[in-house]
């Protein structure tokens, strides 16, 4: 139910995939990482400069493997730190890096550039079955026997990610609650740009108290988006990812890219299990609740299709029938 009194902004949420903001061609440096940054604010600022609304949330797969690679590489040395501490870290670090380049390049335009960050709070269910069943890839790709290495060294539990590797799995609970959801309704009222939900938000519970805890999980960063989307009463929800559509038979010589569907037809294509669980599987979900809970369309494309996609010129558009 979307939580939009009378009067209120109605924004469109983009999703940025956290690959988005690494270049695969370069080592993952920071100065590296704020170019490929940079590039990635230039069509969000196109859609600003048309006069569209944006709440912005982002993963952060990429560089929460990093932050956790540290900390097992440096644990004879240094205290170790949760994963929630370690997503709130990642949120702090990548909406400063977004903040910055939008700012700038909106500045640029002559446009308005209040742009902010919200490290927001993600709250779950402990009793979550994912708990029991990690499905979530964090970090880099691995080949066959460092993956086993990591697992018989550290104990990661580490799968194939779709042909491209192995990568280390975690706990990936749904999202219940957005505990920082009124702050972020009143900026974006505000007319504010906000940036929120990165990495999907850090995990936490309430206990019998009403006091909050920190939880050894990453929340699916589009589970996320499209919660904020949902209770934001947004229309239209964009997903950026490294393919440029949603395809069936992805992974065989046969694959198809939609470039229009249905939640009917999802559905099916889910029966026959045409999304991996790691990748595509959860942005369909995600695109389905948010379609079923009032939203119009979602979009799911390139990073830098977006502004092609939001004239219905590239990605795969998803609507209700």
């Amino acid at each position: 139910m979307a939580d939009v009194p009378r009067g209120h902004r109605l924004p469109i949420v983009v999703a940025m995939g956290g690959n988005s903001l690494l270049d695969p061609r370069l080592p993952p440096t920071v100065e590296n990482q704020f170019a490929v940054t940079a590039r990635a604010a230039v069509p969000i600022a196109d859609l600003i400069a048309r006069g569209a609304h944006l709440v912005l949330t982002h993963g952060n797969g990429p560089q929460i493997g990093f932050m956790q690679l540290r900390v097992e590489i440096s644990r004879q040395s240094v205290h170790e730190v949760p994963l929630d501490s370690l997503v709130a870290d990642s949120q702090g670090a990548l909406g400063y890096m977004i903040q910055r380049a939008l700012r700038d390049e909106l500045r640029r335009r002559g446009l308005p550039s209040e742009v902010a960050t919200v490290v927001t709070e993600v709250e779950v269910d402990p009793d979550d079955r994912a708990f029991a069943e990690p499905t979530k890839p964090i970090g880099k790709f691995y080949g066959a026997e460092e993956a086993a290495v990591l697992q018989r060294e550290h104990g990661w539990e580490m799968v194939e990610d779709s042909h491209r590797g192995w990568r280390r799995v975690v706990p990936s609970p749904a999202p219940k609650d957005i505990v920082q959801f009124g702050i972020i309704r009143r900026l974006v009222d505000a007319g504010v740009t906000v940036i929120a939900c990165g990495g999907g938000g850090i995990p936490v519970m309430r206990d019998g108290r009403g006091n909050t805890r920190g939880l050894e999980a990453v929340v699916d960063k589009d589970r996320a988006s499209a919660l904020l989307a949902v209770r934001l009463g947004a229309r239209r929800m964009f997903v950026t990812t490294a393919v440029d559509a949603i395809y069936r038979d992805y992974l065989t010589e046969k694959r198809t890219a939609l470039r229009e569907t249905t939640i009917a037809e999802l559905r099916a294509l889910e029966a026959g299990r045409h999304f991996p669980p790691g990748s595509m599987g959860p942005k369909v979900e995600a695109a389905i609740y948010f379609l079923e809970r009032g939203g119009e369309e979602v979009v799911i494309c390139h990073p830098e299709a977006l502004a092609e996609a939001y004239d219905g010129r590239a990605g795969t558009r998803i609507r209700k029938e």
